[in-house]
């Protein structure tokens, strides 16, 4: 193959596997958007900013929180066995932190096929009752 013929067989190639890629901003927030669905030829993968619960306690925070990623996946056409990676983010986090939020989230996940997650304690949230946020990341496969 002629060098010039290989350079612009290349070229073609790369602006086609460009051109595939495409971004869609699902319920964009002042400054941030909760989820962005990035297509790749017949792959979404979707990814949900964090989203903080509501309630008193760590428990109730923790479940207000995966209701609130359960709405921006459907919003953005996934379910929870769609997720393949979470962040969660707990402040002033103990021990026993763990405990609770193991047993909320296999109240809504279940056991099986669990995503992978890392869970880290923080000093703080953006505002001070907040006590629990989590992202995630989903993958499926388009039609």
């Amino acid at each position: 193959m002629k060098p010039i013929t290989l350079i612009i067989f290349l070229a073609c190639l790369y602006g086609s596997a460009e051109a595939q890629i495409k971004k869609e901003y699902v319920n964009p927030g002042p400054g941030y958007t909760h989820a962005v669905v990035v297509t790749s030829g017949k792959t979404k993968t979707i990814y949900i900013s964090g989203q903080v619960g509501e309630g008193e306690d760590l428990e109730t925070q923790i479940r207000s929180s995966f209701m609130n990623l359960k709405k921006q996946l459907s919003d953005a056409g996934a379910q929870f066995s769609d997720v393949v990676k979470m962040n969660t983010y707990i402040v002033r986090y103990k021990e026993s932190d763990l405990d609770i939020f193991r047993s909320v989230r296999k109240e809504i996940l279940g056991e099986k096929d669990m995503p992978a997650n890392t869970l880290v304690g923080v000093y703080s949230l953006y505002k001070d009752e907040y006590l629990v946020e989590m992202e995630a990341v989903a993958v499926i496969n388009t039609k």
